[in-house]
């Protein structure tokens, strides 16, 4: 029993052995291998700008950490647009000076117009009631002298009193009608000239209103708003801004050198770092989204761990060159990109070329 258990003993770490080696080759003949490149997260931005400017100012330098809007860098033409743009804002702020003068005066006139329609209203209204008044006594006393007409008239035909009395009583309310017409030739002067002043002075008011509308300052301002926004927005393309945060990658023009094609600068993220993996199109059937890969280098002391995030849509030429002179230089390959886990190692390292093996 004791011969067995040694047997089995001695066996089974060597049969373990065995086996772990076998599904280790399976798992490498199931990997996939290629060429990668580094990039920074959202790949390396280049800043340019136009070639006919020269840079009057960098503010930064490489290996700088920048934030979204920070400003990088100042044109040679900028002095040239900050004063256009200062000018404009000085002739915005007189116009609308004179703006608000106007305006004062507009309202003015019209709180002056607005003033003779309460004058108009107030005291005129007064003077036709007080006429309308007298109309209604007058009209109350005609009445009466009509009702004494009447009864004179029926007294006379009775022989009661003389036709001398009927005369005199004929005559006081003829009297008292022509003094009713009287009194109502002025209620009604009164009313007209109440309604044309009236008219008038409402006239006034919209036109002052119209005039304060219609302002010449009005359109100044608003053409001086405009000339102040183009000022700003020539004076934004002078200033060289970061379009993400991240760091300052390469520097191609400093102060005084002018643009040129490569542009001013390149800005990358590299708080997070990614492998570009170029994956031939013959293994890519092989990779899946959430699939381990290590990445090597000589370029760095130990291999580094990462996941594949993303892959390729088109198939395209190989843009990371093999050292090896029997390797596939136009061998056709999808780029699957590849999330590291710890970015530290490369992150001075954009461009560089690395080994990548994608674990099945």
């Amino acid at each position: 029993m004791i011969k067995i258990y040694q047997f089995y003993h001695t066996q089974a770490p060597d049969s373990q052995m065995a086996i772990a080696k076998v599904q280790e080759q399976k798992n490498r003949v199931r990997s996939v291998t290629s060429l990668g490149r580094v990039e920074p997260q959202g790949e390396v931005i280049t800043i340019g700008g136009s070639r006919e400017e020269r840079i009057d100012k960098l503010l930064v330098q490489e290996g700088q950490q920048v934030k979204v809007g920070d400003v990088l860098a100042y044109l040679d033409s900028y002095q040239e647009r900050l004063a256009e743009k200062n000018a404009a804002a000085t002739q915005l702020q007189e116009a609308r000076n004179r703006f608000k003068a106007e305006s004062m005066f507009g309202k003015a006139q019209i709180e002056e117009a607005e003033s003779r329609i309460r004058q108009i209203k107030m005291p005129q209204m007064s003077e036709i009631e007080a006429q309308k008044a007298t109309v209604q006594k007058i009209e109350i006393a005609l009445q009466a002298k009509q009702k004494d007409l009447e009864r004179f008239s029926y007294l006379q035909m009775q022989g009661a009193i003389s036709q001398q009395s009927l005369d005199d009583k004929l005559l006081e309310v003829s009297s008292t009608e022509n003094e009713l017409n009287n009194a109502k030739a002025i209620l009604a002067k009164l009313e007209q000239g109440r309604s044309t002043d009236l008219l008038y002075a409402q006239a006034q008011v919209r036109s002052a209103q119209a005039s304060l509308q219609l302002a010449e300052s009005k359109v100044q301002v608003e053409s001086a708003n405009s000339n102040l926004k183009l000022a700003i927005a020539r004076l934004e393309l002078t200033i060289i801004r970061a379009p993400q945060s991240g760091q300052i990658l390469k520097i191609f023009a400093h102060s005084g050198e002018a643009i040129s094609d490569q542009g001013i600068l390149q800005i990358g993220n590299t708080q997070q770092m990614y492998v570009v993996a170029e994956v031939y199109e013959t293994d890519i059937h092989r990779v899946k989204v959430g699939q381990t890969a290590i990445i090597s280098s000589s370029a760095f002391s130990k291999s580094i761990p990462g996941v594949v995030e993303q892959m390729g849509l088109q198939v395209g030429k190989k843009d990371v060159l093999n050292t090896d002179p029997a390797a596939k230089i136009d061998a056709r390959v999808i780029e699957v990109k590849i999330r590291l886990t710890d970015s530290k190692l490369v992150t001075r390292l954009t461009n560089l070329a690395v080994n990548v093996l994608i674990k099945p």
